[in-house]
């Protein structure tokens, strides 16, 4: 509707200043020539609104034009009461700051909406957790959250995954991103952005030297290509396997990015019959590199692999050396039996 679409405008210039009508165009969905025709609207409406054209031009509000604005629908006050994310706002700090923010918001609505909006806070909940996850180190966010808000380089103690010793990198942060309950900084080392996991940064400084981000390119367009690398990793090695379909949805749950197909004809509607728990059903999976094949030791008796031959000698030998390893009555060479 028009009038959604005015108050949109009206309230990205109030908060981004001068925006150039392409990227309104693009915001909101519509054509150029339509927000120049919204401007020319709100305009009549006696809002101070005006249009630059040029290279640096825009749309902007006359300086120091603000309005309050509270026609908020009845599922937008509730959009705004569904916190997907509220583990966030307590590592950040800003657990005071919502509540009193959701306060304001609340006292802004109009009557009508106030109920649907409490309701939706006391009815929703988003635990961002996956089940059974391992405990979390605490991370400390305060300086990495410096650096990002005051864009300066960021100097780090780094520990990548499966090394026990640190690297020291000077970075230039984006920004900070939190997927499923894990924090991540998103920052340009030598040019090029990398991930690194706030949990495995050890030691973090905020140096007096302005950050060197690469220009044009925002947080959300690093964490793009990053997020890309990470699910679009090549899988090199393809695994036949059958699964107990008792286990299968563990299975389904654990191994999940990795699972190419299930051959399930149960759930195909083939079988008339009704399945039973020791029932086996073939699945395909697919690993970047044949060790991780090992991840299906977790499983015992109830995966098998059936091929291929590599596969099938990587578990064997894993198998075999935790059969070295357990397979005696003690440690006596410890003195403990």
């Amino acid at each position: 509707m028009k009038s959604d679409r005015l108050l949109s405008i009206l309230l990205l210039l109030q908060t981004r200043g001068r925006v150039p009508a392409d990227e309104l165009a693009r915001r909101l969905e519509v054509s150029a020539r339509t927000i120049y025709r919204d401007v020319e609207s709100l305009s009549a409406a006696g809002v101070p609104v005006y249009a630059e054209r040029g290279r640096h031009g825009g749309i902007s509000l006359l300086a120091g034009f603000r309005t309050d604005v509270t026609g908020l629908t009845s599922n937008e006050a509730r959009a705004l009461f569904v916190l997907a994310a509220q583990g966030a706002h307590s590592a950040l700090g800003l657990d005071g700051a919502l509540g009193s923010a959701l306060r304001k918001v609340m006292a802004a609505l109009p009557a009508p909406h106030r109920p649907a909006a409490e309701l939706t806070s006391r009815r929703i909940l988003v635990d961002p957790d996956r089940w059974l996850a391992r405990p979390r180190p605490s991370v400390d966010l305060d300086t990495l959250n410096t650096a990002v808000f005051t864009d300066r380089r960021l100097r780090i103690r780094y520990r990548h995954g499966g090394e026990t010793t640190a690297h020291t990198y000077t970075v230039d942060p984006y920004g900070l991103v939190a997927k499923a309950g894990t924090w991540y900084l998103v920052a340009d080392r030598r040019g090029r952005a990398q991930l690194f996991r706030a949990d495995r940064v050890l030691e973090a400084t905020v140096t007096d030297a302005p950050v060197q981000r690469r220009k044009g390119v925002e947080l959300a367009d690093a964490w793009e290509v990053l997020r890309r690398q990470v699910e679009e990793r090549p899988a090199n090695v393809r695994i036949e396997a059958r699964v107990r379909r008792r286990r299968l949805e563990m299975f389904r749950r654990i191994v999940g990015p990795f699972v190419l197909d299930v051959h399930d004809r149960a759930a195909a509607g083939e079988e008339a019959a009704e399945p039973g728990d020791d029932e086996w059903v073939p699945v395909e999976v697919a690993y970047p590199v044949l060790s991780a094949v090992r991840q299906l030791l977790q499983f015992g008796a109830d995966v098998e692999v059936t091929g291929p031959a590599e596969a099938r000698t990587e578990l064997a030998g894993a198998a075999a050396s935790l059969t070295a390893l357990y397979g005696g009555a003690g440690r006596d060479d410890q003195g403990c039996r």
